[in-house]
C-alpha cells in the first residue's frame, strides 16, 4: 500500500466523514501557521537598506561593506601550537547529486570553482604542505591529482573535470580506503586531514565502512565534512571518531548558500591545532622533535638537464642541498634523499599562524576627539584621511527647534488607538531580535571609521586593517618604532654612550 499522511476511515457515514474532513482541515491549519511563524523568523535583508541625508543608500552599502572586511579580520588570535606541515586529501562527490542547481549554476561547477579558490589560499598560508583529490563517482575512487605541494598541478586537474558529466552513486568507504593509503606514508611531524565534500545522502560500500573509520582512527587522521543536501549519519559518525578532542559541529555543517559554502572551505586554510593526546599517541620512536630540511639555491644550465621530480627537461632549477639533484619548483621532498626542501620565505609565511597578529580595537569617537589622538587625522598605513565627525545641519537645527504640537485629549487619544491597526504579537521578537542583531553587528564596525592597535596606539581604517591581518600579519606602527629604537640604539654605540642609557631607551621605546 502506498504511504500517505492521511488517516484512514473505515466503513464511516457521511457525517463521521465530516467530521473526519474538519480534523484534517484543522490539522492542515496548525501546520500552515508553524510554517508561516518560522517564515517570520527569516531575516529580511531590505528592510535593513537606511536611505541616508543624500537621498542615497552609499551609506548602507558602505556599512556592509566594512561588516565583510571586519568579519573576516575578526579571528582567534590566541597563540596555539598548530601543525604547520600539513597532508590534506580532498574528496569530492562526482556522483549525479552534483547536477542538483541549488546552488548556482550547479553543484558540481561551484564545488570545483571553490576547490580552486581553496588551493591558490591553501598554499598561500601553508606554503610547506601538501594537497591530495580523489573524487567519488559510479561507486568507485578516482584518483584526480596526486599529493603534490604545486598548485598548478591542482589546478589544471580540477578544471579538466569540467569536461566530465558527475554520474552514479559515490561510494565513501572507497574514498576514505584511497585518502587512507594516500596518508600512510606521510611524516609523523605533519598533520593528515580529509576534507569530504559530499552531495549525496547515500553511499554505496561494497563493504563495512565502520572498519574503514577504526582504520582512520588508528592512522591519526583528522576529517572534515561539508554537506551540499542535508545530515548525513555516517558523515556524524565519521567526524566524531576521528575528531575526539572536538565539538563535531566545527567539522561537519552544511552548506547553507553559496557565500556560506565558501566561508566553509575557506575556513580550512587555517591549520588545525595541535592536541597533546594525539601528539602523544605518536610512537615515540617516530616522533622528532628537529626537523631536517634544505634551502637550495636557484641555478640556471647552459643546456637543459633533466629534473629528478618529473623526468623533464629543463634548463632552470633548483639543487639539493645534500645529493644535489635538480628539481623544478619549491617546497618538495627531494626524489633522490628524501630532503625536505623549502624558502627561507616559505618557512617566514608559515609562521604567523603560531604567534597572529592580534585585533584591533574600534575607536568611538569620544576617544578620536580627545586631546591625545585628536591629531591623529590620516590612516598611519595608507596616509588616508579619517572622516570627520558629523555635525547637526541647520535643517536638523531648524527641525529640532520647531514648537511641538499640542498633545490630543485622553478620549481621542484612545478613539485613535483604537482605530489605527495594531502589529501582529508575532512580529514582535523577530523586531526585538533584529535590533539585537544590528547591536552586535554594529559593535564590529568604528563609528569614527578608526581602529587602534593596542601596543602602538596607532589608528588605521578598516582597508588596512584587513590588509594587514590577511596578507602582511604585522602592524606597521609596532615595526617602525622597533626600527625606530633600532636607529637610536646604533646611534648611541657608535657615540660611545653607556650601557644603562641604551637599556632605558629600549624600555621607553617598548613602553610607547
Amino acid at each position: 500500500m502506498v504511504e500517505s499522511d492521511q488517516e484512514y476511515a473505515p466503513d464511516a457515514s457521511d457525517d463521521d466523514l465530516d467530521a473526519h474532513q474538519v480534523s484534517r482541515r484543522a490539522g492542515g491549519l496548525r501546520a500552515n501557521r508553524q510554517i508561516e511563524s518560522a517564515f517570520n523568523e527569516v531575516r529580511r535583508t531590505w528592510e535593513d537598506v537606511e536611505e541616508g541625508e543624500d537621498g542615497t543608500i552609499t551609506k548602507t552599502i558602505d556599512s556592509l561593506l566594512q561588516q565583510g572586511k571586519r568579519k573576516r579580520t575578526l579571528k582567534d588570535t590566541t597563540p596555539l601550537q598548530r601543525g604547520i606541515i600539513r597532508h590534506l586529501i580532498i574528496i569530492i562527490d562526482l556522483s549525479a547529486a552534483m547536477t542538483e542547481k541549488d546552488l548556482r549554476p550547479t553543484r558540481y561547477l561551484l564545488t570545483i570553482r571553490y576547490c580552486q579558490d581553496f588551493i591558490t589560499e591553501f598554499f598561500e598560508q601553508n606554503p610547506i604542505s601538501q594537497i591530495g583529490i580523489i573524487g567519488m563517482r559510479d561507486g568507485l575512487a578516482v584518483r584526480v591529482s596526486d599529493m603534490s605541494g604545486n598548485p598548478s598541478d591542482h589546478i589544471s586537474n580540477l578544471q579538466a573535470l569540467r569536461k566530465d558529466d558527475p554520474q552514479g552513486q559515490p561510494s565513501l568507504q572507497n574514498a576514505l580506503d584511497m585518502a587512507r593509503a594516500a596518508l600512510f606514508h606521510a611524516p609523523s611531524h605533519g598533520t593528515r586531514e580529509i576534507l569530504l565534500l559530499f552531495g549525496s545522502l547515500l553511499s554505496s560500500d561494497p563493504g563495512d565502512i565502520h572498519k574503514t573509520i577504526s582504520s582512520l582512527v588508528a592512522s591519526h587522521i583528522n576529517t572534515t565534512v561539508i554537506g551540499l543536501s542535508a545530515q548525513v549519519a555516517i558523515c556524524l559518525t565519521l567526524v566524531k571518531r576521528t575528531n575526539p578532542h572536538s565539538n563535531p559541529q566545527k567539522h561537519y555543517n552544511v552548506a547553507l548558500d553559496e557565500v556560506n559554502y565558501r566561508e566553509l572551505i575557506m575556513r580550512l586554510a587555517t591549520p588545525p591545532e595541535a592536541h597533546t593526546q594525539q601528539a602523544t599517541a605518536v610512537n615515540d620512536s617516530n616522533a622528532s622533535s628537529l626537523l631536517m630540511m634544505g634551502f637550495p639555491s636557484r641555478v640556471t644550465d647552459p643546456k637543459p638537464s633533466l629534473c629528478a621530480c618529473h623526468s623533464r627537461p629543463t634548463s632552470g632549477g633548483y639543487l639539493c642541498s645534500r645529493c644535489s639533484s635538480k628539481v623544478c619548483s619549491l617546497p618538495t621532498t627531494c626524489p633522490a634523499c628524501s630532503l625536505t626542501l623549502i624558502l627561507s620565505t616559505h618557512l617566514a609565511r608559515s609562521y604567523h599562524h603560531l604567534f597572529p597578529l592580534q585585533n584591533w580595537t574600534t575607536v568611538p569617537w569620544s576617544q578620536a576627539r580627545s586631546s591625545t589622538h585628536k591629531h591623529k587625522t590620516l590612516c598611519f598605513g595608507c596616509q588616508a584621511p579619517f572622516p570627520t565627525h558629523p555635525m547637526k545641519t541647520a535643517k536638523q537645527v531648524s527641525k529640532a527647534t520647531l514648537p511641538t504640537k499640542p498633545a490630543f485629549s485622553d478620549a481621542r487619544n484612545a478613539e485613535s488607538a483604537s482605530t489605527e491597526p495594531t502589529m501582529p504579537h508575532r512580529s514582535r521578537p523577530r523586531a526585538d531580535s533584529m535590533s539585537q542583531r544590528q547591536r552586535d553587528e554594529d559593535q564590529t564596525i568604528s563609528e569614527s571609521g578608526r581602529y587602534a592597535c593596542g601596543s602602538c596606539e596607532e589608528f588605521f581604517c578598516v582597508d588596512c586593517d584587513a590588509f594587514c591581518h590577511e596578507i602582511v600579519h604585522n602592524c606597521p606602527g609596532c615595526l617602525s618604532r622597533e626600527g625606530e629604537v633600532m636607529a637610536r640604539t646604533e646611534g648611541l654605540e657608535q657615540n660611545g654612550a653607556a650601557p644603562e642609557q641604551m637599556e632605558g631607551l629600549v624600555t621607553n621605546g617598548d613602553q610607547r
